[in-house]
């Protein structure tokens, strides 16, 4: 805590910081004051807010996912206190602040937190995102799950004129060495027509995704049971379509099926952690199913900018998920049964199946006679239906769970002295019931008959917070928020091994609830823009990822996580050129014997590492180019008294673009140096398990064109 805070104060006095609304070094999308954050629920801006907000626009997106390849990529590169992507489809251990992220499409939640399969980051082809909207740090803003923060992906807009427009997207990636199979390649294409009050918009995404390889040319290990983004093909439909009612208001049917499968064309090779060699792939036939995941959405929705003085914002949604699970070489003990088949032969691959319905309401307006006060009120509700079953032999392992979330809720925000000061607060509701029936629990946790019932929470979550503008250019804010969620009820459910325990006295399944507070300062003079934020993050009855007998159960432990957050941009001399780093350090301990206290440290499943990122990025004319690095800074992690040697990498990534006559092509590098490297997932959890000791990516090369019109 002291060598933080000595952090934080030495951060302070060389930058005037922003922390209302941080600017990463990709966010170029105008003045931080301008930025409008729909996640938010409030058509303020970010700068009335005390909430640290990071938006990432459509052309760092692009640029980003060029890069990477997806979304999840995106964030995870420009923002340092999210965790390393694990480079495979399954985001398992993935964090932002050390907790889960609530990711959302148009505030639709895709994550499926009764039974977290962790494929939520991968649920809409980033071609159809038109921005990406970052929350930070723990809150209720869109109901359950956003522990973490928000991660919110706005898709493509409607189109602003009479007549036709759109965009299209060829590109080829593959690996420096040009190995056959690592060769990949995307189709993408958009087209818009508007004529007088209705608009439509139409869609469809296809991509081919060859194997990896790493820096030392070997095929990285594949993942067949979590799932893989290597070795596989994805198609997304996307359809908008729009009629505008009256002046101001709008209705708008917005539409996605996304679907990621695996070809299944490789079985794993274990490395050997004794001597450094990570695992690799030969050619084959991986057992049962290959590892898929498949999201269906639809969102209705109503807005209108000037009703009887304000706004009014609702929408009723659907969204239905199916993560398939792939089955390993060697039979899984947890699924063994003798009563189907002698031990270590049965053979059996998990499904989830997710359903949501949901609706959202909110009306935000100036108080008549009071114009400095800006008044919101709204209502939430949610129902999900989620299980996992073994789709071999068709036995529930996780039985069928209904979630129902009732939430209303309340805002306020007062602009005092010309604005010079705000205070912002409010109130959230929530009223929530998880219902599940009698079942019985797998043969492996000793076949126990569990009751059935269907408890009930009901909790009010708070948040305040005041920005203070003493000078033009410098603000400050101070902040506290909760943040609500359910456990991961699937993983808690299904591991119940003792006799006679009934779900409506079972206290492992009541809501996560975690608090964040925050300070920050912005500043922005001349060429430069910064922020510091430091933040403290607490949850009495958290949720720890903990591995045991091969599969990671879910326990209800005191969570506590602080951090320190920098960022900093310089607009050079040199027309175009811009240099920029951000920093991130955190903290994260639990309760690992129950006595309220902390006293171990969270391991790679649960925080993320300190990281530097730097980056020049320069555009002038008809050429745009970005060179960026991320410092994986080494350090221990682990978890009670067993800890992981992280031995830090660094990964250097670039991109150029050049406009054509007709569209632009586009250039970009993951890994520059071809550095080889052990990734942070690795390194840090399964410390025994040779079968997931994964390098990461080498230098891959991707070129495409688009052109919009």
């Amino acid at each position: 805590m002291r060598k933080s805070c000595s952090l934080l104060m030495t951060g302070v006095s060389l930058i005037a910081m922003p922390a209302a609304a941080q600017q990463q070094a990709a966010a170029t999308d105008g003045a931080i004051e301008e930025v409008v954050v729909t996640a938010a629920r409030t058509k303020l801006p970010a700068s009335a807010l005390p909430l640290t907000v990071d938006v990432i626009g459509s052309a760092d997106l692009a640029q980003q996912a060029a890069i990477g390849g997806s979304v999840v990529d995106a964030v995870s590169t420009l923002i340092p206190s999210f965790s390393p992507t694990r480079q495979k489809l399954s985001g398992a251990g993935e964090t932002l602040r050390g907790r889960s992220p609530l990711y959302a499409i148009n505030g639709i939640p895709q994550s499926t937190p009764l039974r977290d399969g962790a494929r939520d980051g991968f649920t809409i082809d980033p071609f159809f995102v038109d921005r990406v909207e970052v929350i930070f740090g723990s809150n209720a803003l869109q109901g359950i799950g956003g522990t973490g923060g928000i991660v919110n992906q706005v898709t493509v807009g409607a189109p602003k004129a009479d007549g036709n427009s759109g965009r299209v997207l060829v590109q080829g990636t593959a690996n420096d060495g040009f190995e056959g199979d690592s060769f990949g390649a995307k189709a993408a294409a958009l087209l818009s027509h508007r004529e007088g009050r209705f608009d439509a918009t139409v869609g469809a995404a296809y991509e081919t995704r060859g194997a990896f390889y790493d820096a030392d040319d070997r095929r990285i290990g594949m993942d067949s049971t979590q799932g893989e983004t290597q070795d596989s093909r994805s198609t997304n439909f996307f359809a908008r379509f729009g009629y505008a009612v009256w002046e101001g208001a709008r209705l708008d049917l917005i539409t996605s099926r996304f679907e990621l499968k695996s070809d299944g064309d490789y079985v794993a090779i274990p490395g050997s952690r004794a001597t450094g060699l990570p695992g690799s792939a030969v050619k084959g036939d991986p057992p049962g199913v290959p590892a898929a995941n498949r999201t269906e959405s639809a969102a209705l929705s109503l807005t209108d900018d000037d009703l009887v003085g304000g706004t009014l914002t609702s929408q009723l949604f659907f969204n239905r998920s199916r993560d398939t699970y792939g089955g390993e070489p060697t039979p899984i003990a947890t699924f063994q049964d003798v009563r189907i088949a002698p031990i270590g032969t049965l053979f059996d691959q998990s499904q989830n199946r997710s359903r949501k319905l949901g609706g959202k309401i909110a009306y935000e307006r100036a108080m008549p006679g009071f114009e400095d006060l800006t008044g919101t009120v709204g209502f939430d509700a949610i129902w999900d239906k989620t299980e996992q079953r073994l789709i071999a032999t068709g036995r529930a392992w996780v039985p069928p769970t209904d979630f129902r979330s009732l939430a209303p809720f309340a805002q306020v925000n007062l602009a005092l002295l010309d604005e010079k000061l705000r205070l912002a607060g409010g109130v959230r509701s929530e009223n929530a019931r998880i219902r599940i029936d009698d079942y019985t629990t797998l043969a492996s946790y000793g076949s126990r008959f569990v009751s059935g019932g269907s408890p009930t929470f009901s909790d009010m979550l708070w948040n305040g917070g005041v920005i203070v503008e003493p000078i033009d250019g410098l603000r400050a804010y101070a902040s506290y928020a909760e943040g609500y969620t359910v456990p991961d009820v699937g993983r808690i459910t299904r591991a119940i091994t003792r006799a006679g325990q009934d779900i409506d006295s079972f206290l492992d399944i009541s809501p996560i609830i975690s608090n964040n507070k925050e300070i920050g300062l912005e500043g922005d003079h001349g060429p430069f823009k910064g922020s510091a934020t430091y933040f403290w993050s607490t949850s009495t009855k958290g949720q720890l990822l903990v591995l045991t007998n091969g599969v990671y159960e879910a326990q209800r432990q005191r969570i506590e996580i602080e951090g320190l957050e920098l960022n900093l941009s310089y607009e050079t001399p040199l027309p175009g050129l811009t240099l920029s780093g951000g920093y991130a350090h955190l903290e994260g301990r639990n309760d690992s014997n129950g006595d309220g206290k902390v006293d171990g440290k969270l391991d790679g499943a649960n925080i993320s590492p300190d990281r530097v990122n730097l980056a020049a990025a320069y555009a002038e004319g008809k050429i745009t180019a970005r060179l960026q690095a991320q410092f994986y800074l080494s350090g221990d992690v682990g978890s009670g008294t067993t800890f992981a040697d992280f031995g830090g990498y660094t990964i250097v990534d670039s991109s150029i673009r050049y406009e054509l006559p007709v569209g632009g092509v586009t250039l970009s590098i993951q890994n520059l140096l071809d550095k080889q490297f052990i990734d942070y997932n690795s390194q840090t959890q399964r410390l025994t398990d040779s079968q997931r000791f994964y390098a990461g990516r080498g230098r891959a090369l991707t070129i495409g064109w688009d052109y919009s019109f």
